[in-house]
């Protein structure tokens, strides 16, 4: 059954979000406003457009889905999510932007000088980046299904084309007072009805009570379910550090004191916003304990409106909710979509462009193919696979950031002794396991139980310990690959702006 109302706020967010970047085409002029917004975002609107692509469809609509089904334990991923850019602050915030890297894959050609080593960044970028998309373009066809009774691959086809279209007006300037416009209209979208629901249902004496079952911790488990709550945890915390679209917006900040600045910042903005998914899943658990059948748990948070609320409340609050639903596969599309065209670009368009014109062309030209080729793969991926629960799909990308850019940042940024060699077998092997972990256990589906599962659903907790030992242990005994210039470069990360200049 179509909802007129909710399905005129997604075509609001949709406009605003063209309107919005549109601005970028008149100021994106030169190369750095592209790719970095030419390095002037302050650390607030920084801030905000970080939380804006950060939120995606697991923290709006997957998070709550998950404390909906499973209980407390869940706030897990809340939890991890947040604190991932407290490791990112201690470790690698400001050194990235004192880099003067465009790409994570130019950061390791600059550490490592390597083009090899350059070439697998850009592929594991990539493949982060579309795995990492699916989940946005199939939680859209979620919302405006649910919304609008259509078919789930239109949803998708609405994000690919809006966020194309945004990132190619502008670049990086674009996303960013894109992303930094749609925090708060999330924020506002999520924290508003959560309001009025939870004064609704705390004020009518008849309404039904809070599921008990729903706050009890989980009964203790002595085997794997302790190691998947802590493998989830050390996936969340590293694999933050190592996702391309959150790396790319430190690039923007003027300077590493800024960049620091910027994350302290973002703990507090998402901190703020995951007050209220939980809401979400207990007012749903109050009011239905069970959904209707074919209904998906991620589907909680646009459906709790018509559990509390009947007529026209319900359906503003519903229009409400799928408007910063919308806005969440928007944002967080846009930034992996901008960091999936800035490899392709670099990497593959400036070598192949020019051959076939015969001649150099415009550089914004590469930049707008690479972002239309960028979303085409996504696109039919999403369209093929069906989807699983979207906080379980992101957590994938999580695992395989974990695993391979998270190792090679830390190392990179402070160890001195990391070779060509050593980063080139810990990408290789990180990536390795945790892909052929994750899909065994996708492959195997309900069948495996115990430890086999737990080590192969969630893999992180040996994936990326292993590609660290991997690294370390293949520098040691390759010293002679040790880069020439390597004191040089790391005297450029760590010695503050304010001594260069």
């Amino acid at each position: 059954m179509t909802q007129p109302a909710s399905l005129v706020a997604i075509v609001v967010v949709c406009l605003a979000t063209l309107v919005v970047g549109s601005y970028g085409l008149r100021i994106s002029r030169r190369t750095s406003d592209f790719y970095v917004a030419g390095r002037t975002v302050t650390p607030w609107r920084n801030a905000s457009a970080i939380g804006g692509e950060y939120l995606s469809a697991a923290s709006f609509l997957g998070v709550a889905g998950l404390v909906y089904q499973r209980g407390i334990d869940m706030l897990w991923f809340p939890i991890g999510y947040t604190v991932g850019y407290l490791v990112l602050l201690v470790l690698v915030a400001a050194p990235l932007r004192r880099s003067g890297a465009y790409t994570l894959a130019d950061f390791a050609e600059l550490r490592l000088e390597s083009r090899r080593v350059r070439a697998l960044c850009s592929a594991l970028v990539v493949g982060i980046g579309w795995l990492y998309l699916v989940p946005q373009l199939q939680g859209a066809g979620l919302a405006l299904r649910q919304v609008t009774g259509w078919p789930a691959w239109i949803g998708g086809v609405v994000v690919a084309v809006v966020v194309t279209l945004a990132v190619s007006a502008g670049g990086m300037r674009s996303i960013t007072l894109v992303q930094a416009m749609q925090y708060w209209l999330k924020l506002t979208a999520i924290s508003i009805p959560a309001f009025v629901l939870l004064a609704v249902w705390r004020s009518d004496r008849a309404a039904p009570a809070l599921d008990p079952g729903l706050w009890e911790l989980p009964s203790p488990d002595p085997g794997h379910g302790l190691y998947a709550t802590y493998s989830t945890l050390l996936a969340l915390c590293l694999g933050t550090m190592g996702l391309p679209h959150v790396l790319v917006r430190f690039y923007t900040n003027p300077g590493g004191r800024d960049a620091r600045r910027t994350t302290v910042a973002v703990l507090g903005l998402l901190g703020l916003f995951y007050l209220f998914p939980p809401l979400y899943a207990a007012i749903g658990r109050a009011y239905a304990a069970h959904l209707p059948p074919g209904t998906r748990p991620d589907s909680v948070v646009l459906l709790t409106p018509s559990l509390v609320l009947d007529g026209s409340a319900a359906t503003l609050l519903a229009a409400l909710l799928a408007g910063g639903a919308f806005a969440a596969f928007l944002s967080t599309a846009s930034g992996l979509l901008m960091s999936v065209a800035g490899i392709v670009d670099q990497d593959l368009m400036r070598r192949i462009l020019p051959r076939l014109a015969g001649g150099d062309l415009p550089e914004k030209l590469g930049l707008r193919l690479a972002s239309l080729v960028s979303v085409i793969v996504p696109c039919v991926i999403s369209w093929l696979l069906a989807p699983v629960g979207l906080a379980t799909t992101v957590n994938l990308a999580f695992a395989i950031a974990a695993s391979t850019f998270s190792p090679l940042l830390a190392l990179g940024v402070w160890w001195r002794q990391l070779t060509t060699a050593g980063a080139t077998a810990g990408l290789v092997v990180g990536a390795g396991c945790a892909t052929a972990a994750i899909t065994a256990s996708i492959l195997a589906g309900p069948a495996p139980s115990g430890w086999p599962a737990a080590l192969l659903g969630q893999p992180v907790a040996w994936s990326a310990p292993l590609a660290f030992a991997t690294t370390i242990v293949v520098s040691l005994l390759t010293p002679a690959r040790t880069p020439p210039h390597t004191s040089r470069t790391l005297a450029r990360l760590h010695t503050p702006e304010a001594l260069t200049t």
